[in-house]
């Protein structure tokens, strides 16, 4: 293969972000480079003693309507295209008077910032580039010829290559090539993720034959990388966190105050816990979770209150779990949770004194976050595809109490209502098949993630009366169901350890005879008409 390493002797540089731009004017003068380049790009550079051409010098034409076109002119767009290895195309250079550029180095308006910023519709619409997405792609796609650099980080590379006078080979012009047509693709993808958001479809062009689709025929998301970690869900895999540009909240932003970097697995479990916290809102809520699922979760008249009730379901597999709060953690919580193994805490809020007791563990992560969880759709990949859905929240019609209804047995006490409104909360933050008993606004036993329901009510039944102090907590309790019970099985094993009130959605084709079952076995029971499933 002959030497395809191209010297950089003509440059077109138009960024928006200025950093670190003085490595390449350093080398552009050291090396006597020819440089194009435009607006407050022009002026920082020759501030920097590079000697500069103007973009108007070379279109003939000035920039106009407030910025908009500029670069939007074949006397530029010609120099980036020309494909050097065509003799044809360099003949028509030539004939047109036209030089050719080696490199175009670009960066891009800031649109996710000036989303982020709060910025009004028009402002943030005026940060919508046209000339650098094209001068990027025009010097991606002739790669054969030209060098293109969207990455700051990459400033101080070309620096070198072009006071060397080196250039670039063939193979690095294609990477450099297709990390520029992955930065387009993300900020085009960012463009669409905002303006579908904010246009939808007007009524004027609804039609019976061109109905509203629920999800876009298209679906475009970007994400920009956070950091990568030190391994994924097991040491062999690699990980990474990367973020939503257009959001800079919610539980991937959260503020570390203290202990080691957070894992894989650390960033799901907490995940999990902070959002189960959150189906309770307006009291004090605590949980307790271990991969994925709670251990323990309970409301309680403040924090300490609920983590004490929280932590009293499990403490065995409360050792190396993650802890979440919806309320401020209270210098007694903190006392609670000292003596306590935790990988990971997270809370709105801490008391001065309880963050001073917190940060004396070395290992704890401690997290803030600022504001509750945001519903928004679900993704998950599968071989070959995307798995997209709304997400599962407190918020259908049977999960409001006023709806349910008495199928067996006699209508649930106050107490007991509360503890049944309670338990139907609760079970959705655990995995399918899922049985959850509680007594007095706290989780006593839970069976989690099991392939059938009868091993989960065992499985509930069973650590509700081994856990803890050992006594029998199922006696007296209620208990929730995430979906209906196929057989009367699931349910008699609950009423033979003595739970006293169930609810659970309905819907089996043989609800009847789990209602007779109940009946018989004096279980008051109603049923939602609705499902959380969580796989």
């Amino acid at each position: 293969m002959p030497n395809s390493t191209r010297p950089i002797n003509r440059a077109l540089v138009s960024v928006f972000h200025k950093e670190g731009i003085e490595a390449l004017a350093a080398a552009f003068v050291k090396a006597g480079t020819q440089v194009v380049s435009t607006g407050s790009t022009a002026k920082v550079l020759s501030a920097l003693g590079v000697q500069v051409t103007p973009v108007e010098e070379v279109t003939g034409f000035p920039e106009s309507l407030e910025g908009r076109v500029k670069t939007l002119d074949p006397h530029i767009h010609a120099g980036i295209l020309s494909d050097m290895t065509n003799p044809e195309h360099v003949s028509q250079l030539e004939t047109l008077g036209i030089a050719p550029f080696d490199l175009v180095v670009v960066n891009l308006y800031p649109f996710a910032d000036t989303v982020r910023s709060g910025a009004a519709d028009a402002d943030v619409i005026e940060k919508i580039d046209i000339g650098g997405p094209s001068m990027v792609r025009g010097a991606a796609k002739n790669h054969a010829s030209v060098a293109v650099i969207t990455d700051p980080e990459d400033y101080g590379l070309v620096a070198q290559r072009v006071e060397n006078g080196e250039g670039f080979d063939l193979e690095e012009r294609r990477w450099l090539a297709a990390k520029a047509f992955a930065h387009t693709a993300a900020y085009d993808a960012t463009i669409a993720q905002w303006t579908s958001s904010h246009w939808s479809r007007p009524d004027s062009l609804l039609s019976k034959d061109l109905p509203a689709p629920d999800f876009p025929t298209e679906l475009t998301r970007t994400w920009d990388l956070s950091h990568t970690l030190r391994y994924g869900e097991n040491p062999h895999q690699q990980a990474a966190l990367y973020l939503d540009p257009l959001n800079r909240s919610g539980f991937a932003h959260a503020e570390q105050l203290g202990g080691k970097a957070m894992s894989y697995n650390n960033f799901v479990d907490a995940d999990a816990a902070w959002r189960s916290v959150w189906d309770f809102t307006g009291t004090p809520a605590v949980a307790v979770v271990k991969h994925s699922n709670p251990c323990g979760l309970a409301i309680g008249a403040d924090a300490a209150e609920a983590h004490r009730k929280a932590h009293a379901c499990d403490p065995m597999s409360a050792y190396g779990g993650v802890i979440a709060s919806n309320s401020e953690v209270s210098l007694q919580m903190a006392q609670q949770v000292k003596p306590i193994f935790t990988e990971v805490i997270v809370a709105p809020s801490y008391e001065d004194e309880a963050l001073a007791l917190l940060q004396t563990k070395q290992n704890l992560r401690i997290l803030r976050v600022a504001h509750a969880p945001i519903a928004r759709p679900q993704m998950r990949q599968i071989d070959g595809g995307l798995l997209i859905q709304s997400q599962d929240s407190i918020d259908a019609d049977g999960d409001n109490p006023q709806n349910w209804k008495l199928v067996a047995g006699d209508a649930a006490d106050e107490g007991q209502l509360q503890d049944l409104v309670f338990a139907w909360k609760a079970v959705r933050s655990v995995k399918s098949n899922a049985i959850l008993i509680a007594h007095d606004g706290a989780t006593v036993g839970i069976g989690m993630g099991q392939v059938n329901r009868v091993d989960s009510s065992h499985l509930a039944v069973t650590r509700a009366n081994t856990l803890a102090d050992g006594a029998n907590r199922t006696q007296g309790a209620v208990a929730a169901s995430d979906a209906f019970f196929p057989f009367p099985d699931g349910m008699e094993i609950l009423a033979d350890a003595g739970v006293k009130a169930v609810v659970q959605p309905g819907g089996s084709i043989r609800d009847e005879a789990v209602f007779a079952a109940a009946e018989q076995a004096g279980v008051t029971m109603y049923v939602t008409g609705a499902r959380h499933f969580f796989h």
